[in-house]
């Protein structure tokens, strides 16, 4: 009986770089399959429904929706973080030469689509929206440019990461500033205090990773309750633990491989199942064309690429830095259209930026649709015949 079932296929499929990409794909389906059936509101009533504990003192009382969003999504940035620090130290953003490509890139990649939603939306009660085309979701963007293997310049793919990187670390500083309530300075200082502990814990070379994350749990409480969003938390914690530049396995890099599957394989999915649940109606459906929806898919899918080509140009120009290696301008728009790729970042944003569900919805599924198009769009573009080793 074992024998007709062949596990290396299941084996195969989860070593695979592309897998993750596959099953957020699957449960974005499944979730607006069951949105836009009579399970809808079964659906619906259970992530409203609340889990936790609550006291006079503790207040961990929340939806699961929250739960999801603000507490798994808060691993999902310590992993952010830490391929941040790691990129920092011993990475593709280690030198000024290696970085400056890459993270002027980013920033032209964020301003330009940040721009052309704001000039669509200024005065509009959207227009708080203008971070959601900022943001470009790493793993959609790599899977879709690792399914083009050798047909082109493996320094593309090291240049769409880091590029993604630096986006990530980008959406993650307009959290913070621009898209939390208003703060409560006695939390930020308890925060603080355990970020003290994390910054010593380091300087005493202490080298288990799990360790870090005991302060790192009361750090996420205390930055929820201050008004700042609080999966920031998972960044500031990455930010304190160890690494070094050598080839023996640092415990950042420890805790980075074991939080590489579970955030690919469960988080992330699960993130998605749970935010794409978008019943269709006119309203929402003619929400594509109104400035919200306009402006999401004018800034991912011709912001984004405008940006990073423009800002790739000015520097070789003014020779800060040079394209990588074996690329042409053709890969850099197509790596442009690729960051046009918005969806769990993007998804994110939208969902800090309106208080009307209406908008929430539109957003949602402007982002599903553009980020589906650049994807397209961008592998087509990449996809010809020439192999590079």
């Amino acid at each position: 009986m074992a024998n007709l079932i062949n596990l290396n296929v299941f084996k195969d499929f989860f070593k695979s770089s592309n897998a993750g990409g596959i099953l957020l794909f699957i449960c974005v389906i499944i979730s607006m399959i069951i949105a836009n059936t009579p399970l809808a509101p079964a659906l619906q009533n259970f992530l409203d429904s609340r889990w936790g504990y609550e006291s006079e003192s503790i207040h961990l009382n929340y939806s699961i929706l929250l739960w999801i969003n603000d507490g798994l999504m808060a691993i999902f940035f310590l992993l952010v973080g830490l391929e941040i620090k790691r990129e920092i130290v011993e990475g593709e953003l280690s030198s000024p030469k290696k970085a400056s490509l890459p993270i002027l890139c980013a920033i032209g990649g964020a301003a330009v689509p940040a721009l052309v939603y704001l000039s669509l939306n200024a005065g509009q009660e959207t227009a708080s929206g203008w971070g959601i085309p900022m943001a470009t979701d790493i793993a959609f963007a790599l899977a879709v440019i690792n399914l083009l293997g050798n047909r082109v310049p493996s320094s593309l793919k090291i240049f769409l990461a880091a590029l993604a990187i630096v986006d990530d670390l980008i959406a993650i500083l307009v959290i913070a500033f621009f898209y939390s309530s208003g703060i409560e300075v006695s939390y930020l200082l308890y925060a603080l205090g355990g970020m003290v502990i994390l910054i010593l814990m380091n300087r005493f070379n202490v080298l288990n990773p799990y360790l870090y994350l005991i302060p790192g749990v009361f750090i996420w409480y205390f930055i929820h309750h201050s008004g700042i969003h609080a999966t920031i938390a998972g960044v500031l914690v990455a930010m304190t633990i160890p690494t070094n530049d050598t080839d023996v396995e640092s415990p950042l890099e420890r805790l980075e491989h074991a939080l590489v599957k579970p955030v690919n394989f469960i988080i992330i999915p699960l993130f998605a199942f749970a935010n794409t649940n978008i019943t269709l109606e006119n309203e929402m459906l003619a929400g594509l064309t109104a400035p919200l929806g306009l402006g999401i898919t004018l800034g991912l899918l011709i912001g984004k690429p405008v940006g990073i080509l423009l800002t790739s140009y000015i520097c070789t120009k003014l020779k800060l830095s040079s394209l990588p290696e074996g690329s042409t301008w053709r890969h850099i728009l197509g790596v442009g259209l690729l960051a046009g790729i918005g969806f769990t970042m993007s998804i994110f944003i939208a969902i800090l930026s309106f208080k009307d569900p209406l908008f929430v919805s539109e957003a949602k599924l402007s982002i599903l649709i553009t980020s589906l198009l650049a994807g397209v769009v961008g592998y087509f573009f990449l996809n010809s015949k020439k192999q590079y080793n």
